[in-house]
């Protein structure tokens, strides 16, 4: 029997809310960013990723520069209090009973974001979920840099990144005969329109309106 490939975003999606802008207002909450400039930035990065109008290379050094601030262990630490206060509240039952089936099924699952992996990969862990594709911050010697390394996972990024991983596994997306998207943006409608079952989830206004005309399921995780 031939194995079967769920994709799952994250923010908005199998979380009920966003783990990057999340983790920006808990950084400001834990003093280690300035309010009135951080807040601000990180309002507007978020409006232009909902109007699909985000210059993600300008988002991600705004976004990765707080990870070099800091040793590597101290983040760590840091990460399992938001894992605990603020993600674990976002993770919804319906959202871990879908990956369950999935896995149930046998089929090959992945969280693919355009949140950094240090962020979402002990998220897409807690939800059962070891592979994941996120834009991945840069390291040397153990520590962040503030850069990034890699193509971003964002938009038709994440078309590029989950060919490059497949390949590297000695497959492509054609192999698999039934291929699940579960996005709530319209940012990856690229990747949405490659596989053959899309599902809009908690869909913004645009992906609503482009599934509709399509006959995409749409449906709630919340």
């Amino acid at each position: 029997m031939k194995q079967n490939l769920a994709l799952f975003d994250l923010d908005n999606t199998l979380l009920a809310g966003d783990s990057d802008y999340n983790w920006s207002i808990f950084l400001i909450g834990e003093g280690l960013l300035d309010e009135k400039t951080h807040h601000e930035r990180n309002e507007q990065f978020y409006q232009d990723y909902k109007n699909g109008t985000l210059d993600i290379y300008a988002f991600l050094k705004f976004q990765l520069q707080p990870l070099a601030q800091h040793p590597k262990a101290f983040l760590d630490e840091l990460h399992k209090k938001y894992m605990a206060n603020v993600i674990r509240p976002m993770m919804t039952q319906k959202a871990q009973d879908l990956v369950n089936q999935h896995k149930a099924s046998g089929d090959l699952c992945m969280v693919i974001t355009a949140t950094n992996s240090f962020v979402t990969k002990p998220i897409a862990t807690a939800y059962g979920i070891e592979n994941l594709i996120g834009t991945d911050p840069e390291m040397v010697g153990g520590q962040f840099t503030g850069g990034v390394s890699g193509t971003p996972s964002f938009q038709q990024g994440k078309v590029t990144r989950l060919n490059e991983w497949l390949a590297a596994r000695g497959q492509a997306l054609a192999d698999f005969q039934t291929s699940y998207f579960y996005s709530d943006s319209h940012n990856d409608l690229p990747l949405m329109k490659l596989v053959t079952n899309p599902v809009a989830v908690d869909a913004d206004a645009t992906l609503t309106e482009y599934a509709k005309e399509r006959g995409w399921p749409l449906i709630s995780l919340r």
